[in-house]
């Protein structure tokens, strides 16, 4: 019977999605749904980019080994990320018209720029997109009772995200998202509701939570600790910034305003909501001590399918995997989406600069194919857990591609010199640091300053300092005397910019209209 509804669920998706796909003409609707999206749909498209696998098992299995300081940053970095990132894109970029945040490398700086930046950003999918596909995978596997291995459950849920996003591409994750959206927030409330019927109610779990410490936020008043509290919330709240997909969804909507309201609003619903599979995940640990905490030693990512499936009607079972199904297939058509649109537009367009819209669009949708198959190849060989995937995933654009957007946007002085520096400065020194500390057996007849290093790494995140010397480089590198690029004119950097844009856009339609 839940098998069956799960299929159906399935099959109801890829029917709305490729329904959608047939409305999808130009690249623009491909990559940014043309830009008309009303607010309700901005805001559903926000908050099921990020409610994917990591909300609903990551989260919730790390919360209740860690309490809430274990998960700093998702969803308190995480939503953070989403409000600064909406006032910021909604006010600087908006209005230059662009599909990616490539573009706006490219035009504030130069090639080069655009090429590393894209690079970092599309590595950093490869985790984050990983995660979703190894928990389709589990999903798979829990709800046919060990018939579907979870690596058979891997190929397939790749399989189903794949046709309807390289089909339909944003418009069809757009009205996806939206239906999702409410069977998310209706499956979750309504488990919760059961749950907290078994439990004896809301209040006495919490209760227990608190007397178990789970509730205490901030660390002890040690300054390593606070050091590595504070390295997961920047890497999440920062790093997540310059993501295509953030990007994306502020830039498909209809106007300015629209852009700004639909992620705020995205990230409170998000923030909000990532409770209540905290709440029910921890539930289970007062329901069935016995097996819930034999399943937290084991692999507490079960916690809360585990739970579902011995505690529920078969009703609340269907709606919970329809649920944990739609957040994770949103999650993971937007975020295959956005690195292969990033890479067909900033990578591929720049050798081809003399592409036609349909030969791009074709482009576009082979790069998706191609990321797929990287990406299942990664989940099936990594050993990494969902939560952990995610965390990861962010190192690199915190290291790489932070400091040249923020300071591109905030800084008139800000040059070509100083994002190049800041690109290489802060993606080696973190690269540095992460090796030796992962290799730091103490290697006989190191130098000197190899242990340094090592013990700088143990005790302040590898990605903070990454983030350190990339600003430094990005200072240096704009006031020292300028040997690569030239700097923009003075003056208001985001006219210029929307002059460049504007002319850019003007260039490529004649040039196609002349073919």
């Amino acid at each position: 019977m839940l098998i069956w509804f799960v299929v159906l669920y399935l099959l109801v998706s890829i029917g709305i999605g490729l329904f959608a796909a047939t409305r999808v003409h130009s690249a623009k609707d491909f990559a940014v749904a043309g830009r008309h999206l009303p607010l309700p749909v901005v805001t559903a498209t926000v908050f099921a980019t990020w409610f994917g696998a990591e909300a609903v098992f990551g989260v919730s299995a790390t919360f209740v080994k860690d309490g809430l300081r274990g998960v700093v940053a998702d969803p308190f970095g995480s939503s953070m990320c989403l409000i600064i990132a909406g006032v910021f894109f909604s006010r600087k970029l908006y209005k230059l018209n662009i599909l990616t945040l490539g573009d706006y490398f490219r035009l504030r700086y130069n090639r080069t720029v655009e090429v590393l930046t894209t690079l970092c950003i599309v590595a950093s999918y490869l985790g984050w997109v990983s995660a979703q596909i190894k928990a389709l995978g589990l999903v798979f596997n829990v709800v046919t009772a060990g018939y579907v291995s979870q690596t058979a459950g891997m190929i397939l849920g790749a399989a189903i995200v794949l046709t309807y996003t390289t089909f339909g591409g944003m418009l069809s994750v757009a009205i996806l998202d939206f239906v999702q959206m409410g069977v998310i927030m209706g499956g979750m409330l309504y488990i919760g509701y059961v749950v907290s019927g078994l439990t004896g109610g809301v209040e006495l779990v919490i209760n227990h939570a608190s007397a178990a410490g789970k509730l205490d936020f901030f660390p002890p008043p040690d300054p390593w600790l606070w050091l590595t509290f504070l390295g997961a919330w920047i890497t999440m709240m920062l790093g997540s910034i310059p993501q295509q997909d953030v990007f994306q969804r502020i830039t498909s909507a209809k106007s300015q305003r629209i852009a700004l309201w639909g992620s705020i609003l995205g990230a409170s619903i998000y923030f909000c909501f990532t409770f209540v599979p905290m709440f029910i995940a921890y539930s289970a640990t007062l329901i069935d001590p016995e097996l819930f905490n034999g399943l937290l030693q084991t692999d507490s990512q079960l916690v809360l399918p585990t739970l579902v499936l011995n505690h529920t009607p078969v009703f609340a079972q269907a709606i919970f995997f329809g649920a944990v199904l739609s957040a994770i297939m949103s999650c993971s058509s937007a975020t295959l989406l956005a690195p292969s649109v990033a890479f067909s537009e900033n990578i591929v367009r720049g050798f081809y600069p003399h592409m036609g819209d349909h030969q791009f669009l074709k482009v576009m949708r082979g790069s998706i194919v191609v990321f797929a198959g990287i990406v299942l190849g990664f989940a099936l060989y990594s050993n990494a857990s969902i939560f952990k995937m995610v965390e990861n995933a962010y190192k690199i654009t915190l290291a790489g591609a932070f400091v040249p957007l923020f300071f591109g946007a905030f800084w008139k002085r800000a040059t070509t010199q100083g994002a190049l520096a800041a690109i290489f400065g802060g993606l080696s020194a973190w690269i540095l640091i992460e090796v030796l500390v992962s290799v730091s057996g103490q290697p006989s007849g190191a130098p000197e300053y190899a242990y340094a290093l090592v013990g700088i790494g143990q005790a302040v995140p590898p990605q903070l300092i990454g983030l350190a010397v990339s600003i430094l480089g990005m200072v240096a590198g704009s006031l020292l005397p300028q040997w690569v690029g030239h700097p923009l004119p003075h003056g208001d950097i985001h006219e210029v910019l929307h002059h460049r844009a504007a002319a850019e856009t003007h260039h490529a339609t004649e040039h196609s209209h002349h073919h």
